[in-house]
């Protein structure tokens, strides 16, 4: 009479199961290549940006200049702030932009003359009026004596190349006689602006 295999331990069974299952993964992370660490993020380069909107013809000064770090520094940009402090904004520039070159009155206010024309500082008397200028607009300035019952045109057409203060004083670009006329109006008459449409 045959004998009977006793049936195997579940136990047993399910321990070789286990064990052949540890040895496989032990394979499996030792023929897998170690990871590696993440690559540290590129350096960036220290650019000087415009730290809030600022307008044109705003002097810089250390407040209103920020470092941050970008990518790539643009052409004509600087890292420190003291290099563009009492510069002179020739466009408008948007916060976090960096200040190049481009944006700037060049290094004094006779580099954005036309030729045959000469730097007028002109102060207003209306702080309002005078603050709606900027480097780059064409404004006439008007005269008002006492006793007169009209302005006169003293200057027209004349670029502001800077509106470096919040008192009232704006640089005209003007020929040499305008320039003239507007020192002796600026004794004795109120002066005050016309933005004149764009040509």
């Amino acid at each position: 009479m045959p004998r009977l295999r006793r049936p195997r331990s579940p136990v047993l069974l399910l321990r070789r199961v286990v064990a052949a299952l540890l040895v496989a993964s032990a394979l499996v992370l030792a023929v897998r290549p170690p990871e590696q660490p993440p690559a540290p993020p590129a350096p960036g380069t220290p650019v000087a940006t415009a730290a809030a909107d600022l307008p044109a013809g705003s002097v810089l000064a250390a407040g209103s200049l920020a470092v941050v770090e970008l990518p790539a520094a643009p052409a004509g940009s600087t890292a420190d702030p003291a290099a563009l402090a009492g510069r002179v904004l020739a466009a408008p520039v948007r916060a976090g932009e960096p200040v190049t070159d481009v944006r700037l009155v060049g290094p004094g206010l006779t580099a954005l003359l036309p030729a045959g024309q000469v730097a007028a500082p002109v102060r207003l008397a209306d702080l309002g009026v005078a603050r709606l200028a900027a480097a780059g607009d064409r404004v006439d300035v008007l005269a008002t004596s006492a006793g007169t019952p009209s302005a006169a045109t003293v200057a027209r057409g004349a670029l502001v190349l800077a509106a470096p203060d919040d008192e009232g004083l704006l640089v005209l670009a003007v020929d040499e006689d305008t320039a003239a006329t507007l020192a002796a109006a600026a004794t004795t008459a109120t002066l005050t602006l016309n933005l004149p449409a764009p040509p």
